[in-house]
């Protein structure tokens, strides 16, 4: 976090949780340094970008990085705020077109057919939809352009338990089972729950874009070898060589089949034919 990022923070106090939510813990600052190599890897300066859900704006900052032309779509009118006012005082508003307000899965209203060069949807808007998700995941393919990119990320089955293994433990087997079962967790079921949610595995992720008609060309965990080191992470991290190399690790390790669900989140590159 740059300095002029953490002065506005302590200025914005009610905005810390959910700019910093990528960043309240080191295994969590690897998992947001796995999704922006993709941000880097696969968008250009020429892209028009639709970010969706993109809430107070911790990716919409990388994707100015990149982009001069990107709009925003939040549902909630609150981070719609917060994303115009953190890119206000960051310094990086010339980069947004438009910040709009609407429904993921409704985006009709606002957008049409074959519009963006290229959709990132990072973080949990795919799995908070919960069951409507397949209406939204056929919305963001409609208004990429053919041969458009779409960079997605939701939350990860087997990566939640992963983390949690110690509080997953404690349940009921019963409901562990019926969790692993059908990917859908709610706070009357498990405490690492709040609201209602699907989190998928890797393979039902592919198909559950393609079945929207996006063909996904690259996938990787969010980061799978650190996840349960927090402690030593924190010592790594203040070591520039030693974090740099872990990054470059992680991103190597998570596009490995067999990590693909090892991270909190599962993200997919897909291109619309």
């Amino acid at each position: 976090m740059t300095e002029k990022e953490s002065e506005w923070i302590r200025a914005h106090s009610d905005d810390e949780d959910d700019w910093r939510r990528w960043e309240t813990s080191p295994v969590q600052q690897v998992d947001f340094a796995v999704h922006i190599h993709y941000l880097h890897k696969y968008l250009s300066e020429q892209d028009r970008i639709l970010e969706v859900g993109a809430g107070a704006g911790r990716f919409t900052k990388e994707l100015a990085d990149i982009s001069k032309k990107i709009v925003i779509v939040d549902i909630s009118p609150e981070k719609i705020r917060r994303n115009q006012r953190n890119a206000h005082a960051l310094g990086y508003a010339d980069a947004i077109e438009e910040w709009c307000e609407c429904d993921m899965c409704d985006l009709s209203p606002h957008f049409q057919d074959n519009e963006f060069d290229a959709v990132v949807c990072y973080g949990g808007p795919l799995s908070y939809v919960f069951d409507r998700r397949e209406k939204a995941i056929r919305e963001l393919v409609r208004v990429t352009k053919p041969g458009g990119l779409l960079l997605l990320s939701a939350k990860s089955l087997w990566g939640t338990v992963h983390e949690n293994l110690p509080t997953i433990l404690k349940i009921d087997p019963r409901v562990n089972r019926e969790i692993i079962a059908t990917g859908n967790l709610g706070p009357e079921k498990v405490a690492v729950a709040s609201r209602f949610w699907h989190a998928y595995k890797a393979r039902e992720f592919k198909e559950f874009i393609e079945k929207a008609g996006a063909k996904v060309e690259e996938m990787s965990a969010s980061g799978c070898l650190s996840s349960t080191w927090g402690e030593l992470l924190s010592v790594w991290r203040d070591e520039e060589n030693v974090w740099n190399h872990l990054i470059e690790l992680e991103i190597e390790a998570s596009r490995e089949p067999g990590c693909l669900d090892l991270g909190s989140h599962i993200i997919a590159i897909a291109r619309k034919p």
